[in-house]
């Protein structure tokens, strides 16, 4: 009866377009829709949960570690290598520097000049550019830029490759089987836009000669760019907390964590017992820790020793980042879960926090939890009335996680609001990028090289100010709308709109100034004005 009375109501409104949808709307909403987004909600509340315990637990462990666990060189044998005038340089182990580089026109010198300029016996060290650029003008740049330091009496090797098989995994594992490479020890991880002081190998090296269950030494990261733009700021306070906490809470509990893929120094008989370098995923940084880790090797991290580096201006650098540093973790935990699982040379606890810490919950459930919850389910309940969620859910949950994350740059403490929006933009391709990874979809080992761009738009700059002074005040750059748009963001800026004005209308908790906020933000990026603009 009920269904005839909608069918005569159906063709009734023949030719009114809106009322069919509306009843169309009905007819679907209560028993398909409601129930989709009453188990996205408790979906999500789980996740906040699980991200909320993980934050929580620690934030505990980094206050005991700062408060009562003694610094690495006191935990671990660690004594300075002094320079011995009967020895000579026969007690410095020889140490292989390694440069992977693609293209690194605006930086490669940077590098380089850094590597050459590290203190450590010349005779002890082997400095390895590995040169993977298709542009033979700069392919010929860093080539001279190796012959200029060799000719300064540096065991500088200028390499190139026939092919870019592997990618960086391919050409580090190329690297360490050239033959000068079989009496070292050592191997130092540098990507071209690193610079290390002088002083890193002498504080770092110790720690593997003293301790042989060390495998990996790994150095903090610096950003020399991080006031470029609102963009760098954001990903500063990002990695700050990785770096502050995360890192910190691996090497101090586990002695474990993912390696950065660069500032690290690996003893090479572990990467041989770990079965060396695979290309499997894009993190094949992350992959090599796994196995060592499962292998019985201990890692230690240094917060205090630091390396400069750049963080990607461009929104479109940033994204391709994003993604790989998303799908390539999802597609390593899905290829090692069972391996790790099912390995008998770690404890259990260590099991537990390898998979259920370090994988689902910091690389899958913190990008998922971050986009669905707060940019898809918590708007949809705006327009399902009969849908509630909890305060301590939506409010209080998230309040505490944001303080617990901002805790690694307290000098950008008043962009923590910004920081939120922002990380819930991102989140929408970190959750793409790692239901990609989980499915190995196509796109799964896709590597686009993070674009460094140095000092070469300083230098632009000031190019056209000579040029053209009486312009210099309005060099920012007016590139065509067309391809600074990002549509999938513009989307969900209408989307986020359109509930926020629902919510402004009808809604009882005042979620509209979030929503407004954060379809704000959505628009900001969809049209592209984010990040540094290059000319």
């Amino acid at each position: 009866m009920a269904d005839q009375v909608m069918q005569d109501q159906f063709i009734g409104m023949r030719g009114d377009i809106g009322g069919q949808l509306q009843l169309m709307w009905e007819l679907v909403k209560a028993p398909v829709i409601v129930p989709l987004v009453k188990l996205g909600v408790y979906l999500s509340l789980t996740m906040s949960l699980m991200l909320f315990m993980e934050r929580l637990y620690m934030g505990v462990v980094i206050v005991l570690v700062k408060l009562f666990l003694k610094k690495p060189d006191k935990r671990y044998k660690w004594e300075p290598i002094s320079d011995d005038v009967e020895l000579g340089t026969s007690h410095f182990p020889i140490v292989l520097i390694q440069i992977p580089m693609f293209n690194e026109k605006e930086v490669y010198k940077i590098s380089i000049g850094a590597a050459c300029n590290l203190s450590w016996p010349a005779d002890r060290l082997v400095i390895q550019v590995l040169d993977d650029s298709t542009d033979p003008v700069i392919k010929d740049m860093v080539e001279v830029e190796c012959q200029r330091w060799a000719s300064k009496g540096i065991n500088i090797r200028y390499q190139i490759r026939e092919n870019r098989v592997g990618y960086k995994a391919g050409a580090l594992k190329e690297g360490l089987k050239r033959s000068y490479v079989k009496d070292c020890e050592y191997v130092v991880i540098f990507d071209a836009d690193f610079r290390p002081e002088p002083d890193f190998l002498r504080r770092a090296i110790p720690f593997l000669m003293h301790n042989p269950d060390i495998a990996l030494v790994q150095a903090r990261w610096r950003f020399v760019n991080a006031d470029e733009c609102l963009m760098t700021r954001m990903q500063e306070m990002s990695l700050d907390y990785h770096f502050t906490v995360e890192q910190e809470v691996g090497s101090s509990t586990h002695a474990f964590f993912g390696f950065n893929g660069t500032a690290g120094v690996w003893r090479i008989a572990a990467i041989n017992e770990a079965g060396g370098w695979k290309d499997r995923t894009t993190v094949e940084d992350m992959d090599l820790a796994v196995r060592a880790s499962l292998k019985g090797w201990k890692f230690v991290y240094l917060g205090d020793l630091q390396v400069k580096s750049e963080l990607p201006s461009t929104f479109k650098a940033f994204r391709f980042q994003q993604h790989r540093w998303s799908c390539g973790p999802a597609n390593l935990f899905r290829k090692m879960v069972m391996e790790i699982i099912k390995n008998k040379k770690v404890r259990f606890w260590k099991k537990v926090y390898v998979i259920y810490s370090f994988f689902l919950v910091r690389k899958i459930v913190a990008h998922m939890v971050t986009f669905f919850f707060y940019c898809v389910v918590l708007p949809l309940t705006i327009l399902l009335p009969e849908i509630e969620v909890p305060l301590w859910g939506s409010v209080y949950i998230p309040s505490i996680i944001t303080i617990l994350n901002s805790v690694g740059t307290p000098r950008s403490i008043h962009l923590l609001f910004y920081w939120i929006l922002f990380e819930n933009v991102m989140s929408l391709h970190r959750t793409k990028a790692s239901l990609i990874g989980l499915l190995e979809a196509g796109r799964a080992n896709e590597w686009v090289v993070t674009e460094k761009l140095g000092d070469a738009l300083k230098n632009k700059a000031n190019a056209k100010d000579k040029q053209n002074p009486t312009k210099a005040s309005v060099r920012r750059t007016r590139s065509r709308i067309i391809e600074r748009m990002n549509f999938l963001e513009l989307g969900f800026a209408v989307f986020l709109f359109i509930c926020g004005c629902k919510d402004f209308m009808h809604g009882k908790y005042s979620y509209y100034i979030y929503l407004f906020l954060q379809s704000i933000t959505f628009f900001i990026v969809g049209f592209g004005y984010v990040g540094t603009i290059i000319p």
